[in-house]
């Protein structure tokens, strides 16, 4: 069986860094990219230990032409492309409608909608001269629901679901398979800065979770795995949120 080529935007916290701890533990061959190469290289020797080839390359989704050389230079350090997880995003700034600014606009969009769109452009052409290949991008709960001050935010959210439904249907035609996750309030930095770092203030937030308790980076990375993999070979279009219960409410 061929090992699977995995390439992860925003790998170096979170969710990303949590998957692609869980598909070096598996044996995959790992491209992790983020802004930040101290931390990436990092990474990668870390991911190394734990059995996978590793290699970091520095990427900020917002460029396009950085996404065409992480793209490329996956293809070709493996020779091929065959997973991308999706991950790079920001929470940008949460305020009132009528206090954003064509600026906060651009600071949020550009990472979280734009970012997405160009990173599946080029992982979707390497991935259709192949014939084959899984995208999942990672989306939120508040893709599906809305949060006051959270505009901008929710809409970027949103977007990502849209672009994941629309990218499924265009590749579909050639072999490929693009789905989403959703995440509810998962134990990461960008939780913490989210509702602050008061204990009574994550309390209570949490509090609203039917499970009564925020995710684990693990329990999303598991998702992704499950979606990029064969088990769900007839998977396509989908958003899977993992959000303890919020969006059935």
């Amino acid at each position: 069986m061929t090992t699977p080529v995995v390439l992860i935007t925003g790998a170096l916290t979170g969710i990303g860094r949590a998957t692609a701890t869980t598909f070096a533990a598996a044996g995959a061959h790992i491209v992790v990219s983020g802004r930040h190469e101290e931390a990436g290289l990092a990474l990668a020797e870390e991911l190394r230990k734990l059995g996978g080839e590793a290699e970091f390359i520095r990427a900020d989704v917002r460029h396009d032409d950085d996404l065409k050389s992480l793209v490329d230079g996956t293809v070709e350090r493996f020779g091929r492309l065959d997973i991308a997880v999706n991950n790079a995003g920001t929470e940008g700034e949460f305020s009132a409608i009528t206090d954003l600014t064509p600026e906060t606009y651009a600071a949020t969009f550009d990472t979280n909608v734009l970012g997405t769109l160009l990173s599946m452009k080029h992982e979707l052409l390497a991935m259709r001269a192949q014939g084959s290949g899984a995208i999942v991008n990672v989306s939120s709960v508040f893709g599906e629901r809305g949060y006051p001050n959270g505009a901008l935010y929710v809409a970027s959210k949103h977007a990502v679901i849209g672009l994941t439904r629309s990218a499924a249907l265009e590749a579909a035609a050639f072999g490929v398979r693009v789905n989403a996750v959703g995440p509810g309030p998962v134990q990461t930095e960008m939780l913490d800065r989210f509702i602050g770092r008061s204990d009574e203030t994550k309390s209570s937030f949490v509090a609203t979770v039917p499970l009564g308790r925020a995710g684990d980076p693990d329990e999303i990375a598991e998702a992704i795995a499950f979606l990029s993999s064969d088990h769900a070979g007839f998977m396509t279009g989908q958003t899977v949120f993992l959000d303890g219960g919020l969006t059935a409410a």
